[in-house]
């Protein structure tokens, strides 16, 4: 399943306090992009990794982190990504 392999890749690269997925991709059945393959989804990732880095910094670690899913298995993915100082 697509969600544990994107927790799994995740958890190692990134070492998460909390991590949520959530696959909206049913929301978005039979529009263009859809056709193509690949669900959309939606993380929320709280990680020290993120201190002091900027909002691309940070989606960079996370495509970085997921490699060729991006090309494949994910559509569209939505992410918030903070760091602990900011999660509270």
């Amino acid at each position: 399943m697509t969600i544990d392999l994107i927790k799994s890749l995740l958890t190692e690269s990134l070492t998460p306090e909390r991590l949520e997925i959530a696959d909206n991709s049913q929301a978005h059945a039979g529009h263009a992009g859809a056709q193509g393959g690949g669900g959309h989804y939606h993380v929320l990732i709280v990680a020290d990794a993120f201190t002091g880095k900027s909002l691309v910094q940070r989606h960079q670690l996370i495509y970085k982190a997921l490699g060729d899913l991006m090309k494949h298995e994910i559509h569209a993915l939505g992410i918030e990504a903070l760091s602990p100082t900011e999660s509270n």
